[in-house]
């Protein structure tokens, strides 16, 4: 087995889709182009409830479902989400699961809810019709069902898990899917996430939180009102990199980086500290950095507390340097994917690597002396992109940072 330090993980394949395009290119050219997915629906269960709100839904996602095959069909859809993003992520990648690397080859999978439109479906069938639940509820509703599922799809024999810490889901399933490929536990791995949860129980209960906006989301704007929820799921595939070399894969980027820490302080309120100190460990391992060679894919949600606290964190993690960093937050088109948003962002982030242009912070209308650094706001940039952070901060004070350098 090769040493840790010896192990290089890099990103060979990418697989994902949300409100604003079904898969990764749709899903980047509107990204680049600045398009908002985010829309007035409502949402009910029976006919006795509704709820009108801004969402950020897929639409035309049922049709897809036959292509998935018939196990899909008796899943709830935060594992069809995730497994249509594993499917196209594999296929990025080239990767011969059948050659036999699926025996090494991990799924680390995370959601911050996981299958809410089963519970809701299904308190609605027990409480207000009187039937039984549907004799597969508990395996819709688990966890871990994307993880299981991609392990029976394609054959995989590594670690299969899930990861859940809220909004930091998915950054930290990335982190410890790529912490096992570098460790030489696994040779390869699927990391990512997905989350389903526009369903009326659900909406219903964020909406008490009043931390939802009611139109758009604008992050670091100063007339920002809140969060937008949105769905969806990202997958990718992380390898050794000799490995990945030798096969001729092409290479988005190293994940050079993974910080994570707890604030340690409070659920709700997000600390500096914490926030900085994530960001400082992903970076502690990447070496001499050029700020002006530095893209922060921001947390960015949009509310009071977030936006300004984020903002400090970049400064306190940089220092002089932040004045010439490059911040967007993509929440600002696609919504917030709660446990999935880390997975859809952190494959904004490499493909603005890729391609040497930096999505746009839309729906920015006035700078917040709070939230002084550079947003990128309303058209994308282009602007070489050497590293790059993709920040996720959870309620409770759960903060996950990767750190992309290109190779």
């Amino acid at each position: 087995m090769t040493s840790r330090a010896d192990r290089r993980v890099v990103v060979t394949g990418l697989g994902g889709l949300c409100a604003t395009g079904a898969g990764v290119s749709e899903f980047w050219e509107n990204a680049k182009a600045g398009r908002c997915g985010i829309e007035r629906r409502t949402l009910a269960i029976g006919d006795e409830y509704s709820l009108t709100l801004p969402i950020a839904p897929i639409d035309g996602f049922e049709t897809r479902l036959a292509e998935l095959g018939r196990e899909m069909t008796r899943a709830d859809r935060f594992t069809q989400l995730a497994i249509a993003a594993a499917d196209e992520a594999i296929a990025d990648s080239g990767l011969d699961l059948a050659s036999g690397i699926g025996a090494r080859t991990a799924a680390i999978i995370g959601t911050g809810i996981g299958g809410q439109s089963t519970f809701d479906d299904g308190y609605y069938a027990m409480l207000k019709r009187g039937k039984k639940p549907h004799p597969l509820s508990i395996l819709k509703i688990i966890p871990n069902a994307p993880a299981s599922h991609m392990s029976i799809r394609y054959a995989l024999n590594g670690p299969a898990f899930a990861v859940s810490s809220a909004c930091a889901s998915a950054a930290h399933a990335i982190g410890v899917a790529a912490d096992l490929v570098r460790s030489g536990a696994a040779d390869a791995a699927l990391g990512g996430a997905s989350e389903a949860c526009l369903t009326y129980g659900a909406m219903e209960t964020w909406k008490a939180m009043h931390i939802m906006s009611d139109e758009l989301c604008r992050p670091f704007s100063k007339n920002r009102k809140g969060l937008i929820i949105g769905e969806g799921a990202g997958v990718l595939v992380l390898e050794e990199y000799e490995a990945a070399k030798k096969r001729g894969a092409k290479i988005y980027a190293e994940l050079a980086g993974f910080g994570m820490n707890a604030d340690g302080k409070d659920m709700i309120n997000p600390a500096v500290e914490g926030a900085a100190g994530a960001m400082k460990a992903a970076l502690a391992t990447v070496g001499d950095v050029d700020p002006a060679a530095v893209y922060i894919n921001a947390h960015g949600t949009g509310t009071l507390l977030n936006d300004p606290t984020e903002t400090k964190a970049i400064r306190e993690t940089f220092g002089a340097g932040a004045d010439a960093l490059i911040v967007s937050s993509t929440k600002s088109m696609h919504g917030h994917l709660l446990g999935a948003a880390g997975a859809i962002e952190a494959i904004a982030t490499l493909k603005a690597m890729e391609a040497g242009v930096v999505p746009p912070t839309i729906n920015y209308d006035e700078p917040d002396p709070a939230c002084d650094l550079d947003y990128c706001p309303n058209e994308a940039r282009e602007r070489r992109i050497d590293l790059a952070l993709s920040n996720s901060f959870a309620f409770g004070g759960l903060n996950a940072v990767l750190a992309f350098r290109r190779v």
